[in-house]
Formats: C-alpha cells, sequence, structure tokens
C-alpha cells in the first residue's frame, strides 16, 4: 500500500457541523443497517453520528494513517456498540481481505477518489447480494471553487454524472439532494469573499441557521436541487447459491 495524507485542513470545522450530519442521517438512517464500510473515514467526525450501535458492525477504512489513528483513538462510542474496526487503506488495497457488506458508505469522498467509476465497480463487489452502496457528495460542478480545489476535489456532481459512474451490478434507488439555502453559499464565498476555505464561524452560521431553514425548503422543493447529492444504489448480484441451482436447473432440462 502507498503511503497517503490527507491534503486538506478542513475535517476538524467540518466536524462541528452536527445538524448537517445529522440531517444527512435522517435521510439514509433505513439503510444503515447490518454490516456497514465506511470508505474514507477521516478523523471519525461523521463515524459518531451514524454508528449508533444497531448496526451489527462498523468498519472504517481510511488511507491516511494519521487520521485512522485518532479514530482508534476515540473513546466516545455508543454505549450498546463495539468500536469500529478500523482498517488503513483504500478499496483496492483492502478488497481481497475484506468480508461482504450489507452497507458501503462513502460520504463526502468520491469526489476525491480521481478513477470514481473503478472505485465504486470494486466497492459494488464488496457488497452481500440486495446490500446498498450510499454516496453523498457536493453537487454542480458550476460551485467548483478554490476550497474543492485546496481540498483535492476532482469535482463535482450532477445527476447525470454520478448516473453515470454506476456500479454494473447496482440499481439505483434513490436520487436525491439535500441543502438547498446551503448551495448558495459556495457561491457567495466565491463570488464576494473570495476566501479558499470558509472560517469556523462561517460553518456554525451554516450549521445553525441555514441547515434547518434547508431542511424545510428541501420537502418543498421535493429534493431537487441542494449543496449535496445522494445516491443510494442496491445490489443485483446473485447469492452463490441461487447461481447455483439456477445452473442446476437448466443442466436438469
Amino acid at each position: 500500500m502507498n503511503q497517503y495524507t490527507y491534503e486538506g485542513d478542513e475535517l476538524p470545522t467540518f466536524a462541528q457541523a452536527v445538524r448537517w450530519k445529522r440531517y444527512f442521517r435522517s435521510r439514509l438512517q433505513p439503510w444503515l443497517t447490518g454490516d456497514v464500510l465506511e470508505v474514507g473515514a477521516g478523523q471519525g467526525g461523521t463515524t459518531q453520528l451514524l454508528y449508533d450501535g444497531s448496526q451489527s458492525s462498523w468498519t472504517c477504512l481510511e488511507p491516511d494513517a494519521a487520521l485512522a489513528e485518532q479514530i482508534s483513538a476515540t473513546e466516545s462510542w455508543p454505549a450498546a456498540a463495539e468500536p469500529p474496526k478500523v482498517v488503513v487503506g483504500t478499496i483496492a488495497d483492502a478488497a481481497s481481505e475484506m468480508p461482504s457488506f450489507d452497507t458501503i458508505i462513502y460520504i463526502d469522498v468520491l469526489e476525491h477518489i480521481e478513477h470514481d467509476a473503478e472505485e465504486l465497480e470494486q466497492a459494488a463487489k464488496l457488497l452481500k447480494p440486495t446490500g446498498t452502496l450510499i454516496v453523498l457528495s457536493p453537487a454542480w460542478p458550476f460551485l467548483y471553487s478554490d476550497f474543492d480545489r485546496a481540498v483535492g476535489h476532482f469535482r463535482r456532481y450532477t445527476r447525470k454524472s454520478l448516473m453515470s459512474v454506476a456500479p454494473s451490478t447496482a440499481k439505483l434507488e434513490r436520487l436525491f439532494f439535500l441543502d438547498c439555502l446551503g448551495a448558495l453559499l459556495p457561491l457567495g464565498n466565491r463570488l464576494l469573499l473570495g476566501r479558499r476555505q470558509p472560517k469556523r464561524s462561517q460553518v456554525q452560521f451554516w450549521d445553525r441557521f441555514v441547515i434547518p431553514v434547508s431542511r424545510c425548503l428541501d420537502v418543498c422543493i421535493g429534493y431537487c436541487f441542494g449543496r449535496s447529492i445522494i445516491a443510494i444504489w442496491r445490489s443485483t448480484a446473485e447469492e452463490p447459491e441461487a447461481v447455483a441451482a439456477t445452473v442446476a436447473s437448466v443442466a436438469e432440462h
């Protein structure tokens, strides 16, 4: 495995965005079940909000060893849950040694990966039959800014571009946007402030005041526009037993 160091420095700032994390958790909760793999878990800020003890297991896959160590050192996990398993590496590094998962999530991660279609194709191979693959990423290329560039974002997604990287063995179940009002903030930052990275006070304002309004407006507009885009795919791969049974049935006839 090649040594990897995350180039962004925004993680501690955005770790404070608890209202935003609770918002997207509420939308993803029905699929966060069984054995879960979180790809690009960073320092574990999102893990602490999503891993609530109702899952069978939770595995954090993080290529930056220093960030992975921060997850391992965290003690504030749900009382009813075991600490998550932490694996240093990427899907490409660890795929041969990984078990299968009911759910695989990429939360603000896929945009950091140059070959995103190949990444999701490999991830889908780790899904159990009818397992779920979830991607949450920044939306709309016209919002791409110096901040995106500074933290290593290759892109922002539209419906079409995210659908174009869908795994061949998965079927789209849901695709929607969140935080319609928040989509105006990066545009305002680019046009008016020109900051490479939002200040902590800006993130706190967004989380405290913008997110509650967006939660109401998103419902009104049917989740058709927002700062973030979410795709949920369901694996269509058959269970090995089912495949064997089909082959045997064909052979008999």
